[in-house]
């Protein structure tokens, strides 16, 4: 854990004028909040939740090859912000009161590191630099503890980045999304679904990078069933989906993490009316 990780609890001075404070709550529901973390305790706290997910229930291999003291943890965690959702009823310090996290790498933090993380699979370099008035958010590392997947959670994770998303007046969200598995057959309905009606089109397509691409049309639209193409897609991705979000051309196979992987475009101006609504109030309480 770097020097900026551990002791910075600042966020950083938004488009208004502000600074957000890394601890204060983004949202809550009830007896759960969300906020971003604002120690090096809570971080490592949060890339321990995240090999709990990654490596012990999913079997990770990339966690179980460059991991030590049983966290999820790479360069990137130095230069991101990390959004926790805690439920404040659980005994214990914050830091242990973590039961769900996602990783939020800012464009100018983004070139401190050498690029984004999802520059090794998709081509979104080139996405960024046709839109250079537009500001790029990466999301990911998205993980929920079992006990907690619920529609609260997800609303809470969303609260946190629409408010984040605001402070820093975001212009487009990116990031990776995962299919189980290294076999892109076996999700070969919601696939070929994905890239008959949600492609990214003309100045927003991504591709894969062209050593690493495999393609997602691998049935006739006439043979892809909606229904259960999107009863067949991850949660993640659904979701995405009812915000307005577009697909990248093509899927990467990372054989490490066992998934199978496509690229999530996500213009904030193209968000539906009625999420902008619904999320808005929390965002403009906590973020204004």
């Amino acid at each position: 854990m770097t020097e900026r990780a551990a002791s910075s609890c600042l966020a950083g001075q938004g488009a208004n004028g502000r600074t957000l404070l890394a601890g204060e709550p983004l949202g809550r529901i009830g007896t759960m909040v969300v906020r971003l973390a604002c120690s090096a305790a809570e971080i490592e706290a949060a890339q321990e939740v995240r090999y709990r997910v990654f490596r012990e229930e999913l079997g990770n291999r990339a966690v179980a090859a460059g991991m030590q003291d049983r966290r999820d943890a790479d360069r990137f965690d130095d230069v991101c912000d990390h959004l926790l959702v805690m439920d404040t009823s659980l005994e214990g310090p914050d830091h242990r009161r973590i039961v769900g996290t996602y990783r939020l790498l800012r464009q100018e933090s983004a070139s401190a590191a050498g690029g984004f993380y999802s520059s090794d699979e998709f081509e979104l370099d080139r996405l960024v630099a046709r839109h250079p008035h537009l500001r790029f958010l990466e999301l990911g590392r998205s993980c929920v503890l079992p006990d907690y997947r619920s529609k609260r959670t997800i609303e809470l994770l969303w609260q946190g980045i629409w408010a984040y998303v605001n402070h820093y007046d975001i212009g487009v969200m990116t990031g990776c999304a995962s299919f189980h598995g290294t076999v892109p057959a076996a999700h070969a309905e919601a696939l070929s679904f994905l890239a008959h009606n949600c492609s990214a089109e003309g100045a927003w397509r991504v591709p894969a990078v062209a050593r690493r691409h495999h393609p997602m049309d691998l049935m006739p639209t006439e043979a892809v069933n909606a229904r259960s193409a999107l009863a067949a897609m991850p949660p993640l991705i659904k979701g995405y989906l009812r915000l307005g979000a577009k697909i990248g051309d093509g899927c990467v196979i990372d054989h490490d993490f066992g998934t199978t992987d496509v690229f999530i475009v996500l213009p904030v101006e193209t968000i539906s009316a009625r999420y902008i609504n619904y999320y808005g109030a929390e965002a403009q309480r906590f973020a204004a």
